[in-house]
């Protein structure tokens, strides 16, 4: 798993011939897949980062959408499209990781894509509303010994995180589910649901909302004092925001679409859209690309492991 998922170096080479050269590249429009709906965070971002990436490249990116089964519909297509650097994608590694472990119907393998560069960081946390008598993860878990809780359930991977949370403490939370974060911000703020899984989203509404735990494994940009569950149960979610190509795609063509992402996290436009929605910039070369994911996958699979 670790190996495929190191994605694609020697491939690289194998294919260079059937992926073309830096020099004429890009000679027609660039398609950046996004994996999710129109209007989430991810398309917010790419919206901004297409102009950028255009302009550093010398050409047009266009983005389209492609959603489904927790990004796996659009990965799919980006792993089947020529890997000649015109068709790329911006998601999310930790989607990218966890559908081929967990789904049998998922049809993309890790080894059919080539991660290009880490882009930023999503805001991975569990979080209430500061009107719940708790207001720390350590009291929410006191607080659930003797009372009963309702906790959103977007299924995936935050579902099975926090179900390994309530196996270790030895405790029980009703799970509601909830159609995603857009789904779960009205639950919460309306008492449907007292905690929840958020990708970030809880950053837009203030203090009508209150970090419990960051699930990332260095904590949170603007909740650097939250607890980690790194440092409580040595796990952690995986929450860059990448690009990717086909695993075909040159190593001339990869290194210059990684050039081009570099300098376009340093557009205005781009840093105000970060700032705006309260995301750091994490640029993650390709050179360190291997142990990262090496690192992370390991902290899912340990997961799923304790899960069976």
């Amino acid at each position: 798993m670790l190996k495929r998922i190191a994605l694609a170096a020697a491939a690289a080479t194998a294919f260079a011939g059937i992926a073309g050269s830096a020099g004429a590249y890009p000679d027609k429009p660039i398609t950046l897949i996004v994996p999710y709906k129109a209007g989430g965070t991810t398309h917010t971002m790419s919206m901004v980062l297409s102009k950028a990436l255009g302009k550093e490249l010398g050409g047009t990116v266009v983005v389209k959408t492609r959603p489904g089964a927790g990004s796996a519909v659009g990965v799919t297509f980006l792993s089947k499209a020529k890997p000649d650097g015109h068709t790329i994608a911006y998601t999310d590694l930790g989607n990218l990781i966890w559908n081929p472990m967990t789904k049998d119907d998922v049809a993309y393998k890790p080894d059919n894509v080539r991660i290009i560069a880490g882009v930023s960081e999503y805001q991975l946390a569990l979080i209430a509303t500061p009107d719940k008598p708790f207001k720390t993860l350590d009291e929410l878990l006191e607080y659930s010994k003797t009372n009963p809780l309702n906790v959103a359930d977007m299924g995936g991977m935050s579902k099975t995180f926090i179900n390994y949370i309530a196996a270790k403490e030895g405790v029980q939370w009703t799970a509601i589910p909830t159609r995603g974060g857009g789904e779960m911000v009205p639950f919460l703020l309306g008492g449907k649901i007292d905690f929840a899984y958020s990708g970030g989203i809880h950053q837009k509404h203030g203090d009508k909302m209150i970090v419990l735990a960051s699930f990332l494994k260095d904590g949170l940009a603007k909740d650097p004092d939250a607890p980690t569950t790194q440092d409580r149960y040595g796990i952690a979610m995986p929450g860059n925001s990448i690009l990717i190509a086909p695993a075909g795609i040159s190593d001339e063509i990869a290194a210059k679409l990684e050039a081009a992402v570099k300098a376009a996290m340093d557009d205005p436009d781009f840093t105000q859209v970060l700032e705006n929605i309260q995301f750091p910039k994490r640029f993650i070369p390709s050179s360190e690309m291997n142990a990262f994911v090496a690192d992370v996958t390991k902290s899912l699979e340990e997961v799923l492991a304790s899960m069976q």
